[in-house]
Formats: structure tokens, C-alpha cells, sequence
């Protein structure tokens, strides 16, 4: 049974176009008109409304606050069986409380004193050295009516009669030296002795009013590359620092003379111990200590091309020290042994090792006597320089003189090696043995040392 069109009235209000006769539409169709147009565009706009909110709400709306409740469904418990057939069984752990969690236990004291053994070492020799060094204060003649410091260095006490000892070019034209002990106790010193060519020195203060606490001195032959060296000084003034290091290399050459003065003969000053303790304007004339807090060496210099520690330091041997220092404290002045010898410069590519196969050298080391000076102890001994030269790389090199190959049974490699021993263990008068080596023989000469002009 369906609809007949009959059965309803007619809904001539709700026709959408009702022309009167004269072609023109009633007032009443335009009202109905505007009604369903107003409808349509208010639900388009809820539409949009909508869209828009949910739109914003996707991106904005946090994601851990849903709007209603999502009932989650348990997993289901397993069975004993279950539990059984995959291997499961019940476990006790529980969760630790964040409160309550444990530390490691701190190690047991002796494996902390066996790991700060080195350091316990250390600390002993500051303690028992430190009282030893001091601060040297210097004003020159250039300013002692303005008491204006100069420089400032670093030395260490030698003895009890008031001896300290630091580096020539620290009090070198001192009008007034001051001395501050590591208590803080201020004494003026005098200048007793200098030289130049090890910038070795050796000043005095009253020993009736100063805590005087010498140093233990070693043995600088016995040093080897890598051992552990310790300084004590005053850098830059911060007084008592102490620098720990290795050898990292022995037998080097200072021009120390020259450097203060280049008026000077050009004698180097032999076996320089070359460091990499940190050591810096301030430490010179301070001890390098080894490890059993005896003297080895006295700092000195660094190499730099800032001004600053880079590196590099070296120390005058302790055993130079102990030739010249004495002098110094008797005489004023130090006297070297003297040979009367040149040889060309050992420098690399130049040394009789480098050389021996190009110029066919019956020997691979030892000292090339270039010319024999005129009265000289080598002179005198019968020394032979060379009666012809070559040239070799720009250097004219002797040909047909005397090698000196030892001194007293001692291997000379280079010219370094032989002044090194002639400063570190002869004086002038002394009679020294020379093993030389001339054509195709090996002679022994004796030769007796003169003063170094």
C-alpha cells in the first residue's frame, strides 16, 4: 500500500516558486525563501565550528588526558599449567625502594696509602727541603735610590755558616739582595762570589739570626733519562712552589757566558740536564731535587719562544756546582781547566760519527783537533792539530790532525764530552791521560791542565 497523492492537503506554502498571474512572487514565498537560506547557513556554520574545534584539539589537546575514559581490558591470568608448560615460575623480587639505595663502600685504607705512595714521597721531600730554598729580591745599581726590585730568583741554603747558592745572572750587579726564608724571616745578603760561564753564584747572610736548614747534595752522573726530577722555587714570586718531572735529556750545552755578555769567549757550559718540570721566571737558581730529596741540579733556564714554560727547562749538573762553588766561597772567582785545543763545531751532520765513512775516519768518536793554540798545555804535550782541510757542507773540516778518543779511560764522543769532564773533574795543574788516535795509531799522552785564559 502506498502513498497517494490524494490523501494530503495542499501545502502551497512550503512551493518554492508560486507565481501570481501577473508573473510576480508573493511576499510570503520570499519569507520562506529567507528562512530555509537562514537555516542552511547556520548549520554550515556549526558544521565549520565543529571541524575547526576538532581540527585544533588533534594537534593541541595533550594526548595523556583523553576526553572520557577508555576501559582497557586485563590480560588474562595464566594458569599452573600454563605457568608449567612455559617454563614460568613465581618470582620474589620486588621493586627496591629509591630511598634506601645503596653506595659503594669506600676501599680499605692500605690500598688508598699503597695508590698515594708517590704523592706521600713527594710531600716528604717538600717538607723536608722547602726549608732549604729561598726568595732572592735583587735591586740593582740602576735603582738602589728607589729600592725599585730588579729581578727576582730563587737559591738554596749550602751550609750553616750562611752560604746560599743560586744562578750568576740573579744577583749579577746586585747593589742590595734581599733573602726571605720559608718562614717569612727577611735577611740582606752580599754577593761573595759569581761566574758567569756556569751562572753559578754564591751569596752570604748572617748565620747568627737566619733559620738555616742545608740541603743534601747528590750525585749528577748518576742521573739517567726519564727518572724523576722535583723543583723547588719561586715562580714569579709565589714563593715555596713545587713542580714535579722526568729527565728528558742529558749532556746538553748552554752558551751561559754569552748570554749575559757576548764579550765573552765562547766556552759553553757543559753536561746541562734538559727537563720538562715545569719551571718558570723565578725558579732560577732553585734545586732539582731527585727522588731521595738530594740536590742534582741547580734551575737555571728554559726554552721559550713566549717567555713562558713551554716545556723545556734545563739545570746546571750539582757536580759542576761542586767544583765551582768552592772556589767561588775561597776566591771570589772560578778557574777552569785548560787544554789549548779547537775542534770544528759538532753540530748535526758534522760530528766524527757522521763523517767517518764520507772522509774515510780510522775511528766513529772522539774529538778532531782543528788547531793546537801556541804554548798551550796541548802544545806542550805534543798535540797535533790538522796539516790540511775539506770542505763539507760549508765548514771547513781538518784533515791528518790528532782524534782524542778518551781522557783518563773515559769514551769522549764529541768536543762537549771532553770539556764535561775537564770542568766536572780536573783544576788546573792537574795530569790528565789522552788517548789519541794519529794515522793509524793509538797513543796515550800525558798533559798537564793549564788555567783557561
Amino acid at each position: 500500500m502506498g502513498w497517494q497523492f490524494d490523501d494530503f492537503d495542499d501545502f502551497d506554502e512550503f512551493d518554492l516558486v508560486d507565481e501570481t498571474e501577473d508573473g510576480q512572487t508573493p511576499a510570503r514565498s520570499r519569507a520562506r525563501a529567507l528562512v530555509i537560506g537562514a537555516l542552511t547557513g547556520a548549520i554550515t556554520l556549526v558544521v565549520i565550528v565543529a571541524f575547526v574545534f576538532t581540527t585544533v584539539g588533534h594537534f593541541f589537546w595533550p594526548d595523556d588526558e583523553p576526553s572520557r575514559p577508555v576501559r582497557r581490558q586485563q590480560p588474562a591470568q595464566p594458569s599452573t599449567a600454563d605457568i608449567q608448560n612455559a617454563n614460568y615460575r613465581p618470582s620474589t623480587w620486588t621493586e627496591p625502594n629509591p630511598f634506601q639505595f645503596s653506595t659503594a663502600t669506600p676501599v680499605a685504607d692500605e690500598l688508598v696509602a699503597s695508590a698515594d705512595l708517590e704523592y706521600t714521597l713527594l710531600t716528604n721531600i717538600y717538607e723536608r727541603v722547602n726549608p732549604s730554598v729561598v726568595n732572592i729580591e735583587v735591586v740593582s745599581s740602576f735603582h738602589v735610590a728607589s729600592d725599585i726590585i730588579d729581578s727576582s730568583g730563587s737559591g738554596f741554603v749550602l751550609d750553616a755558616e750562611g752560604h746560599i747558592v743560586t744562578n750568576s745572572h740573579v744577583v749579577r750587579d746586585a747593589e742590595e739582595i734581599l733573602v726571605t726564608f720559608f718562614d717569612g724571616y727577611v735577611a740582606t745578603a752580599e754577593v761573595v762570589g759569581v761566574d758567569d760561564y756556569s751562572d753559578l753564584a754564591t751569596i752570604k747572610v748572617d748565620p747568627g739570626s737566619t733559620p738555616l736548614v742545608p740541603v743534601i747534595l747528590g750525585d749528577s752522573n748518576e742521573l739517567q733519562v726519564g727518572q724523576r726530577v722535583i723543583a723547588i722555587g719561586n715562580p714569579f714570586g709565589l714563593d715555596g712552589s713545587m713542580t714535579i718531572g722526568i729527565v728528558s735529556a742529558l749532556g746538553r750545552s748552554l752558551p751561559s757566558a754569552q748570554l749575559l755578555d757576548r764579550t765573552y769567549q765562547r766556552y759553553s757550559n757543559p753536561s746541562i740536564i734538559q727537563i720538562d718540570a715545569a719551571v718558570n721566571p723565578g725558579n732560577s737558581g732553585g734545586p732539582l731535587l731527585d727522588s731521595y730529596g738530594r740536590v742534582i741540579g741547580i734551575n737555571t733556564a728554559i726554552r721559550t719562544e713566549n717567555g713562558g714554560f713551554q716545556g723545556i727547562a734545563f739545570a746546571v749538573p750539582v757536580n759542576t756546582m761542586k767544583r765551582i762553588v768552592p772556589q767561588l766561597i775561597d776566591s771570589g772567582t772560578a778557574e777552569y781547566s785548560w787544554l789549548g785545543i779547537s775542534s770544528p763545531p759538532s753540530d748535526p751532520g758534522l760530528s766524527v760519527a757522521a763523517l767517518a765513512d764520507e772522509l774515510d775516519l780510522p775511528v766513529r768518536n772522539g774529538v778532531v783537533i782543528d788547531r793546537v793554540e801556541p804554548d798551550s798545555p796541548a802544545a806542550r804535550a805534543g798535540l797535533q792539530g790538522g796539516t790540511d782541510s775539506v770542505n763539507v757542507r760549508g765548514v771547513q773540516w781538518p784533515v791528518n790532525g790528532d782524534i782524542i778518543v778518551a781522557i783518563n779511560g773515559m769514551l769522549v764522543r764529541d768536543i762537549d764530552d771532553l770539556v764535561a769532564y775537564l770542568v766536572e773533574n780536573t783544576s788546573p795543574g792537574d795530569t790528565v791521560v789522552l788517548t789519541i788516535v794519529r794515522g793509524s795509531q793509538t797513543l796515550d799522552l800525558d798533559v798537564t791542565l793549564g788555567v783557561r785564559p
